[in-house]
């Protein structure tokens, strides 16, 4: 997918593209399966029922892809001011995005801190990968800051969740969105999670939200002294459903 620099509103990208692609795909040939073919179909001593067969799958398919969609388009922006929302912003907040993608989490944060005309500072970290985002690139990012009015106080940085190069105690606040799953190596993952904790200040938040995993991450930190909770995502709001893990480092 081509990035688009000229648009002017801000374009926060499509969450695994060929996910959603597959899904109406896969549903789409389905459908055409079970309204094309006869509805019984003879192959040797098979006897195969083709509407039950196909059409039960393109329905379940179509509607999570419906879903996805919706995701995509409006769901997460009410995600993510509902993560924004576990933390009471005094505007001189320190924030560290992890996997910003496009900028949304990122984004968000420092339009709260503007809007507080605090001293604060957003930075985001990414290795910018098209296969988790369509589209996803540092220039479109910087794009979206710009157009948001909030590229002053944002910084981005082409590093990977496990090795972050801040000092500890850096941030008040960290985000995460949907990145940290895409570490496959477990071990590497556990070396992401250990980051979040060292960069995070005493006193202050991770917020991370993620579709699986996340009870590892509510260990994870858990191991490290944080006092941890988890929350659902919106139950509309999200496709799939996200949770929540909050986790706060004592002073």
């Amino acid at each position: 997918m081509p990035m688009n620099t000229t648009s002017s509103k801000p374009d926060y990208g499509i969450d695994a593209p060929a996910v959603l692609r597959n899904l109406f795909l896969f549903g789409g040939l389905c459908l055409a399966l079970g309204l094309l073919l006869p509805p019984v179909v003879h192959l040797g001593p098979v006897v195969l029922n083709t509407r039950p067969t196909f059409l039960f799958p393109a329905f379940f398919l179509l509607i999570e892809g419906g879903l996805y969609l919706l995701y995509v388009k409006v769901g997460k922006f009410h995600h993510r001011d509902r993560m924004l929302a576990q933390h009471p912003w005094s505007g001189n907040e320190k924030v560290l995005d992890v996997g910003c993608g496009r900028g949304l989490l990122l984004a968000g944060a420092a339009k709260r801190i503007k809007a507080l005309n605090g001293t604060g500072h957003a930075t985001g970290v990414d290795i910018w990968s098209t296969e988790d985002m369509g589209g996803n690139a540092e220039a479109a990012t910087l794009h979206n800051l710009e157009l948001e009015g909030v590229q002053s106080i944002c910084t981005l940085l082409s590093v990977a969740a496990q090795d972050m190069p801040f000092e500890g105690d850096s941030f008040d606040v960290v985000v995460s969105n949907l990145c940290l799953h895409n570490i496959y190596d477990r071990a590497t993952r556990a070396r992401a999670l250990e980051q979040i904790v060292r960069v995070l200040k005493p006193g202050g938040v991770a917020i991370i939200s993620d579709y699986k995993k996340t009870g590892e991450y509510a260990n994870a930190f858990q191991a490290h002294g944080l006092k941890v909770e988890k929350q659902w995502g919106g139950m509309l709001s999200t496709f799939p459903p996200l949770t929540i893990v909050i986790a706060r480092k004592t002073l």
